[in-house]
Formats: C-alpha cells, structure tokens, sequence
C-alpha cells in the first residue's frame, strides 16, 4: 500500500477510456456511464487538476448509427464509420460536460505526430495550453485518415503516448475488467489480481490475453504495452474497472483498486 501513496498528490492525470466501457455488448453506447465520466472529470477540473481525455468509441458509435452489430473488417469501412461516429461521440460529451460548465476541446492525432518532431512540439503545446485554459482535451485517434501505416492501432497505446507527450503524472486506464490477474479469470477461479508492478517481465506479459468486446480493438496485450511505456518514461499507470467513473477518485485516494504499474521502479512484480 505504501507505494499508492504516489497517486495521492497528482496534478495532471490522463484518463482513457475504451469502447467495451463505453458502450454495452450489442455496440449501443452508454449514456448513462458517460454522463458519470463527464461528472468526475469536472469534478477534478474543479479540484484543480489538470485533465486530458483519451476516448475511443467513434467506430462503435458510427456503426450503431446506421444499425451495424458488429466491427467492420475493412480499413474503409472502419475509416467511414469513424467518420459518422466521431462527431456523434463528441456531440455526446459535449452535451455532458456542458451539465457541468466544463469546456472541452477535440483532439485528433496520428501516429505521425509521434515520430515527427515538429509536429509532436505542437501537439504538446496545444495539449499543454488547453489544460492551462482550464479545458479538458478530448483525445482519440484520426481514424478517419489513418492507414496502416500510420495508426495506432488501439487507444491503450495512444493514451501511454499522451501521457508522456504532456508529461502527466499518471495514467489511469479504465477497463472492463478489474485489472490484471495471475491466470485467466474466466478460467481459473483461483485467479487473483497483481495489485502492484515494478517491471513487466516476458513471464507478466504472458498474463495478458483476450479482448472486450466485439467493437473494441485492445486487450489486456495493449494494456500492458500502454503501462510499458508508461513506466519507461517514470509514469504510474493504473488499470482497473470503468464501470463505475467514480473509481477514478479512489485511485488518486491511494486506495488498492486495480492493477498499479509503479512509474520509475525496476524492481520485481509483487503483489502488495
């Protein structure tokens, strides 16, 4: 417990959050459960700490529009859906946020943001001036025109990349699961959570395997990536459950909730 201490005075937090929490089984998007988010980020907002958002969704939300049931495989059809679905996605947060006189702002990167130095300057100081204006940054990738190439293929990586892009205190991954566990829960009964890790090993990424649901892209494979290279660049990255959005205080309550992955420690996996 002593090593949740960390989460207790964080000042800029970048929280993610997936399709498969977002949305129910059938791909239908859960109001409710964002309204909820929209109600503790702006808590925070008002709190003081500075907040950036990183969402997926838009493919899930454009193929409920027009009646889909499940993920396209094509890039196009991805890339169209996004399209439908981005502006649908950001109506909705617009909507809640403005419940709570919290301004927000869209954000699209692609991968080539990352690796071209120029252009990660001027992402980092969009981000970077939009915090500083009180607004909180709504983060997902530009689906829409991203190949191959050039996407990053899900948003758990996208958020580990934000989060050291704007040099965040942590990052907080909220998930449809509890964090990560020893076995297989769906197998094993025995199964128990890894409430801490100092560094992922071959044997911990081993772990990781599965996704959500039909319209999400990432798993807990993604998940361990993201925390990585949070880890890499001395951040803490906490995976737990999203289905509730309140759990985002526990977690900077220094509460043992979720999956802990210690930023700046290179020591053994221990489960405290």
């Amino acid at each position: 417990m002593k090593f949740r201490k960390v989460l207790l005075n964080k000042k800029r937090v970048v929280i993610k959050i997936g399709t498969s929490t977002l949305s129910y089984e059938n791909g239908r998007i859960n109001f409710q459960r964002i309204e909820k988010l929209a109600d503790v980020l702006s808590a925070l907002r008002r709190k003081g700490l500075e907040v950036v958002l990183v969402t997926s969704g838009a493919i899930g939300v454009g193929a409920a529009r027009i009646g889909m049931t499940q993920r396209p495989k094509e890039l196009n059809r991805k890339q169209a859906l996004a399209a439908i679905g981005q502006a649908e996605l950001m109506k909705m947060y617009q909507k809640f946020f403005d419940e709570n006189n919290q301004l927000v702002a869209q954000v699209l990167l692609t991968k080539d943001v990352v690796e071209i130095p120029q252009r990660n300057q001027n992402a980092k100081r969009t981000l970077t001036r939009l915090m500083e204006m009180g607004i909180i940054p709504i983060v997902n990738e530009n689906d829409t025109i991203a190949t191959y190439e050039i996407e990053f293929g899900d948003n758990d990586t996208l958020s580990a990349i934000v989060a050291a892009l704007v040099e965040a205190d942590m990052l907080i991954i909220l998930s449809d699961i509890d964090g990560l566990y020893s076995a297989d829960p769906r197998i094993e009964t025995s199964a128990e959570i890894i409430h801490s890790v100092f560094k992922i090993t071959p044997e911990l990424e081993q772990l990781a395997s599965g996704t959500g649901s039909s319209f999400s892209t990432g798993g807990m494979v993604t998940k361990i990536a993201a925390a990585k290279i949070c880890q890499q660049a001395g951040l803490d990255c906490i995976i737990t459950n999203g289905s509730e959005p309140s759990v985002i205080f526990d977690v900077l309550e220094g509460k043992k909730i979720g999956t802990h992955f210690v930023g700046g420690h290179q020591t053994i996996v221990n489960n405290i």
